[in-house]
């Protein structure tokens, strides 16, 4: 059994650059270039929402509008087709010759479940889609990061196996990041 850290148990560490930026501006304007230099896996860490960042790192459009509208319309059909199953098919009454289906009664109920699963739907996805929660990621190894929740700004770029993180590290300084530095997870 030899001494040295992973070679026994298959673990492959991922490694990161972090790099910190001085301005939400310059955070920008880096995470751009750094993308169309061809790093594709990066993720940006601020305190507060930047705008642009989402096209700066080339992400699509959002999916939460498509997940609410699905959630929607589930819950309007699920509501409805309940109610009509349950007046219609399964107990059909005959109160004061009304016929058994009438649809303004049923609007009240089928808005207010179609908006029961809109809100479930945009709070599950939002926190599919972020991967959430999300107790561990190897920059939290970097004691700068702990910076990122109040006044700094943060690149990450996760480097490919086999690559050799410098090429990235001097991509970021030359980008004008105050302070790079290079991570390799640790078993955990």
């Amino acid at each position: 059994m030899s001494g040295g850290g992973h070679e026994d148990s298959g673990f492959v560490p991922e490694r990161y650059v972090l790099a910190k930026f001085a301005s939400s501006d310059a955070l920008l304007e880096a995470t751009r270039k750094i993308r169309e230099a061809g790093s594709t896996d990066l993720d940006t860490h601020t305190p507060y929402p930047v705008h642009g960042l989402e096209k700066a790192l080339g992400l699509g459009r959002p999916l939460i509008p498509t997940i609410v509208l699905g959630g929607a319309i589930a819950g309007a059909f699920i509501a409805y087709s309940m109610i009509y199953f349950m007046n219609v098919i399964d107990w059909p009454m005959n109160i004061g010759n009304r016929p058994p289906h009438s649809p303004p009664a049923n609007i009240p109920i089928t808005f207010e479940l179609a908006v029961l699963m809109a809100g479930t739907s945009s709070f599950f996805g939002f926190f599919t889609l972020a991967r959430l929660p999300r107790p561990y990621h190897p920059v939290f190894q970097s004691e700068a990061f702990r910076q990122a929740s109040i006044d700094a700004f943060f690149l990450s770029i996760r480097v490919p196996l086999g690559e050799s993180p410098d090429a990235a590290a001097a991509l970021a300084q030359g980008e004008g990041a105050v302070h790079v530095e290079i991570i390799e997870e640790l078993e955990r």
